[in-house]
């Protein structure tokens, strides 16, 4: 299937395909006229380096998983591919504890809201 095929049968744009396919995450051969040519394969490796996407993931890092992460056609998460997701969790949960002590550090220093903020000649 051409390119644009593939965008339509997935959700994600040509251009997000072809970077996808550049980084090596996907498996394409060239026509005789030039274009990319997918298999029906490169229909859920498209959808699962989407979702890694939006997980968080970049394309260096999903590049470097397991290839069972690319190739899995269900929702189930392939063994190899836990740690990844469990590494993430963590470092997800790192921010969050990081913006709460932002937070918390912003909120001390501003006044309490019904407090005047004395104005600044100009």
């Amino acid at each position: 299937m051409n390119i644009g095929e593939l965008a339509r049968r997935t959700g994600s744009s040509a251009r997000s395909i072809r970077h996808y396919d550049k980084a090596g995450l996907l498996a394409s051969h060239r026509r005789d006229n030039g274009y990319r040519d997918f298999d029906e394969a490169a229909i859920p490796q498209v959808m699962q380096v989407a979702r890694m996407i939006r997980l968080g993931f970049s394309l260096e890092e999903i590049a470097t998983f397991p290839r069972c992460m690319l190739r899995q056609v269900t929702d189930a998460i392939c063994p190899d591919a836990l740690a990844a997701h469990r590494e993430r969790l963590a470092e997800v949960e790192r921010q969050l504890f990081d913006l709460a002590r932002l937070r918390e550090r912003l909120l001390a220093v501003l006044p309490p809201t019904n407090e005047r903020v004395p104005h600044e000649p100009s």
